[in-house]
């Protein structure tokens, strides 16, 4: 989790037409060091979103909003930028509602009332998860480029390459399965 004074490696994006709410999670981003913004509604959040160039990449929203619902402010945050981190928080949770936020790609689900430690659960395993995507990418990145340079009769220096995700379809959408039935185990635990 990031630490009080450091840079974050993107903003946050707080949606709740609860001022109290928006205000505690705005105030709790801000104090660990997070560049934090705030929307009353669901259209206002779907405009910011749609000007930010895809700076936000982590948008925390209510599923009940005003104007226009949480889904619709995780598609707009998912069409601004394809990476974004979406929790949706709700007062009124369903497995219904958590299974239908899993499946249109919120990385979490928040059953109101919550504490701020479930919060820092969630921006932890978001923080690892971001770290984890990141070294993939920087090694098939490097992978890419040691391969290039073999392939044009240069010899690079060896370097050693993590094993690349999986080129199949089939072995990835595998591997999205399993992350979605955790993702609903932990759901079902949590609206127990």
């Amino acid at each position: 989790m990031p630490t009080e004074g450091t840079n974050s490696p993107w903003e946050v994006l707080v949606v709740d037409d609860e001022v109290g709410i928006r205000e505690l999670l705005m105030a709790y981003f801000g104090s660990i060091g997070m560049t934090v913004a705030g929307a009353q509604d669901g259209r206002t959040a779907i405009s910011a979103l749609q000007r930010s160039q895809g700076r936000y990449g982590l948008v925390v929203t209510d599923l009940s909003l005003p104007g226009a619902d949480g889904f619709a402010v995780l598609q707009a945050a998912k069409q601004a930028n394809s990476s974004c981190y979406v929790v949706i928080v709700t007062g009124y949770a369903s497995l219904d509602s958590a299974i239908q936020a899993v499946r249109v790609g919120a990385y979490d689900y928040l059953a109101k009332p919550f504490s701020i430690g479930q919060l820092d659960v969630i921006l932890n395993r978001i923080t690892d998860r971001a770290a984890l995507e990141r070294e993939n990418r920087q090694l098939v990145g490097q992978s890419q480029l040691s391969f290039a340079a073999t392939a044009h009769g240069r010899h690079a220096a060896p370097t050693y390459a993590a094993p690349a995700a999986p080129a199949n379809a089939v072995a990835l959408l595998e591997q999205r399965m399993l992350a979605m039935e955790s993702m609903l185990a932990r759901i079902d635990a949590r609206l127990r």
